[in-house]
């Protein structure tokens, strides 16, 4: 019987290793900049979103607290968000890494892989960008925009990107 269920166990052992390897690994990374403020790649994206926001005409600057480890946006003489940790999209890109390498087919989960955090972190820049010019502009719809609508864009990505690689790679036959 146990013969059965080789094929899903095996799957969700890599899945649980890989996904468990990358964690700690990410906690690590974070660890070693704990008195520093803000990680370098979360404040990489702050900086690519101030950059992004400028030549679109939302003036920003970032103002560092490093004490409490983020970095505040200053838009049209407010402060409408703050990036911190949770917002680089690391923790969503490892499930992302974990779930495909899990379904391993060779080079073409390498080439997936990349092109996938490529375009997940594209899409978390742009998030974080159009929650700013929500919370700047349009206030009242800040909460469910935060708390929904942006969450709803990188974690449908996942399952897109997901769904592309089950459908056309993970479980297509080499012969067909």
């Amino acid at each position: 019987m146990l013969k059965d269920f080789k094929p899903v166990l095996s799957i969700l052992l890599r899945f649980i290793i890989i996904y468990l390897v990358l964690l700690f690994a990410y906690q690590f990374y974070l660890n070693s900049f704990q008195d520093e403020g803000l990680d370098p790649f979360s404040r990489m994206i702050a900086e690519q979103v101030r950059y992004i926001q400028n030549v679109f005409g939302y003036q920003t600057q970032l103002y560092d607290d490093v004490k409490g480890e983020q970095v505040y946006f200053y838009v049209k003489n407010q402060y409408p968000t703050r990036m911190v940790e949770g917002c680089n999209a690391i923790s969503v890109m490892i499930l992302f890494v974990a779930f495909v390498f899990a379904f391993y087919k060779g080079k073409k989960t390498f080439v997936f892989v990349l092109i996938g955090l490529a375009l997940l972190y594209i899409m978390n820049v742009l998030r974080i960008i159009g929650l700013n010019i929500v919370v700047t502009d349009y206030k009242q719809y800040a909460k469910i925009s935060h708390d929904y609508v942006f969450p709803a864009v990188i974690y449908g990505t996942v399952v897109v990107l997901w769904l592309v690689w089950i459908k056309f790679f993970a479980l297509k036959h080499e012969n067909s």
